[in-house]
């Protein structure tokens, strides 16, 4: 049994200590949580962020419409909640600070206290229409600017269907290209200098090197880069959206799709929220294979960043190599769950089913394949003078920058920060597993591959512990809001057959509350906070994605430096645009 971390809670007494009004608010997750006033917000946060072993970070900051919300147990009344996920890498704890706010009510912003509000408040005011005063740049951040309404609001649509039909004529498209067009006044920008005139590059939104549809704007003196504005929101799909209207299990698909390369990890952190929520315990079994077939897909996410990085930097035949070993991968993946790269495979309570006859041996074989490969290819690329070159001391940050802006993972730990939720705080059974994490001191671009590379290692060493000590027993849970019970069990009696029933026509009812889960996803912290107001589906669904972070924090890293290394800049932070924009 996989055991759960205990947060702090003694950072509330602390605050009571220093006269801040709140309430506390119970969640299934355990997250100490607390109601301020919008008075009072930003000395909380203070305090939190300047405390001896300091909430260092901000991890999200996202908000929920509560005008429909019925089983609310006593809350402080509210239309829109705005909430801070606050973490503290020394105490190993978090917080969870809430204001509720009526309609038309605005928040001051907390831009000055963790500087990657910035993003997440913008995000606030494109969904929900919510005002932060004080904002240095409070405008649409993933729909266009001439947008109207807020998405996340419960009154607004959520299927196209529902709206007048799109229709695209000339002038409609002239509008369109118009929008477009980036002014630097805009964006308080100068157009030139003391004695020259600045240029503006337009990267995107469709670059090979922008690894999706992302936009970059760069402000150029010469080649240097004097500022540099990341457009997102070009492929948002309203993921939060559409969590709204699907039963709990049936979301479960999308989930695949946000970071499109990390599979059933993205499966993870939702269905893990969910059991929370549900109160379910998961057999040690599937726990297991849901660790395999993570570092699995650890494994595939890794192998193509470390080509395309190769190849960002000039380098064009080792991603056709590292090509050929995900397949080997994914023919492992494939047999195991039905399905490649979205195989939608982890149940609330389990798996979808047993691992397959003869699995032992395609994992064997992978497990004799990879590891020499990986150092003919370390042989070949890292030690390579050009890529060295090109980013050895490039794009370079330090470890207070990076809590700042919110970064996880590689990035993170490229830094010397040794900070891996799977050893920090172990979830599915990880504290039975030995691992190493990487990390590197440099928070140079080369570091951040460093980082990758190894974690390729540690996932073989993983792997080899599931096959080799496989639990027997269950690969579901049973309990009636998991997946629905084995078939010959519901010949048996009534209750199981009902629940089975209920559980394929309309899906389980979960409990009202709140439940949050974080995982070491293979681009850094994945989490999806969910809130049941005791229904089929969600009432609302938050994913805190990394890419988002890591991009916001790309104009701090790279101003000053030149516009190839914006190009390796993007290499080494392993991007998924769907994992930002979601």
């Amino acid at each position: 049994m996989s055991i759960h971390h205990n947060h702090d809670f003694t950072i509330l007494e602390i605050l009571s200590q220093k006269n801040h009004a709140f309430t506390e608010q119970k969640t299934a997750d355990g997250i100490p949580t607390i109601w301020v006033s919008r008075a009072d917000v930003l000395d909380v946060l203070l305090t939190l962020r300047t405390l001896p072993q300091p909430f260092v970070m901000l991890v999200d900051l996202s908000a929920m419409d509560e005008r429909l919300r019925k089983h609310r147990y006593g809350l402080p009344d509210s239309d829109f909640t705005v909430f801070y996920h606050l973490m503290s890498l020394e105490r190993n704890s978090d917080i969870r600070v809430k204001v509720a706010l009526k309609e038309g009510e605005s928040i001051p912003s907390a831009t000055k206290i963790y500087p990657n509000a910035n993003w997440y408040e913008r995000e606030v005011w494109d969904m929900f229409g919510v005002v932060f005063d004080g904002h240095p740049h409070l405008t649409r951040i993933l729909l266009p600017k001439y947008w109207e309404g807020h998405p996340l609001r419960k009154e607004y649509h959520a299927r196209a269907t529902e709206f007048t039909p799109y229709f695209l004529n000339a002038a409609k498209q002239e509008f369109e290209q118009e929008n477009l067009r980036f002014v630097p006044e805009e964006w308080g920008m100068k157009r030139s200098g003391r004695d020259e005139d600045f240029m503006f590059l337009n990267i995107g939104p469709n670059h090979p090197s922008a690894h999706g549809a992302f936009r970059l704007v760069l402000q150029l003196d010469g080649e240097e880069i004097i500022d540099c504005i990341p457009d997102i929101g070009y492929h948002h799909r309203g993921a939060e959206k559409m969590a709204e209207r699907q039963t709990w299990h049936s979301f479960i698909p999308y989930t695949d799709r946000i970071d499109y390369l990390g599979g059933v990890m993205n499966e993870l952190p939702y269905i893990m929220a969910v059991e929370k929520l549900a109160g379910i315990t998961v057999p040690d079994r599937a726990n297991t294979i849901r660790i395999m077939m993570s570092e699995f897909f650890r494994i595939t996410n890794n192998l193509l960043y470390w080509g395309t990085f190769i190849q960002d930097a000039g380098g064009m035949t080792p991603v056709f190599y590292m090509f050929a070993d995900r397949q080997k991968a994914y023919d492992v993946i494939e047999a195991v769950t039905g399905y490649r790269m979205h195989p939608a495979w982890f149940r609330i309570g389990g798996t979808a089913h047993d691992l397959p006859n003869g699995w032992e041996k395609l994992v064997r074989d992978f497990l004799d394949w990879m590891p020499k490969r990986i150092d003919e290819y370390y042989k070949a690329t890292m030690t390579n003078t050009v890529l060295k070159g090109r980013t050895q001391n490039v794009a370079q940050y330090d470890a207070r920058h990076a809590l700042a802006w919110g970064v996880t993972g590689a990035g993170l730990r490229a830094t010397g920060i040794d900070f891996d939720l799977r050893k920090a705080r172990p979830y599915l059974g990880y504290e039975n597993f030995d691992f190493e994490v990487p990390v590197f001191y440099n928070g140079d671009a080369y570091d951040r591959c460093l980082v990758k590379i190894e974690e390729i290692r540690q996932s073989l060493r993983i792997i080899e512990q599931c096959l080799n000590n496989m639990p027997s027993g269950a690969y579901k849970a049973e309990h009636p809001l998991a997946v629905p019970p084995p078939k010959d069990k519901t010949l048996h009696d009534i209750e199981t057959l009902i629940n089975h029933f209920v559980s394929v026509s309309w899906g389980p009812v979960m409990p009202a509350g709140e439940s949050a889960c974080m995982v070491e996803g293979v681009k850094g912290l994945n989490s999806y906070y969910v809130t049941s107001d005791k229904s089929t589906m969600s009432y609302r669904t938050r994913i805190r994605t990394p890419t988002f972070a890591h991009l916001q924090q790309m104009p701090s890293v790279i101003n000053g430096s030149l516009v190839s290394d914006a190009i390796i800049y993007l290499a080494s932070i392993d991007i998924v645009m769907a994992d930002c924009d979601r």
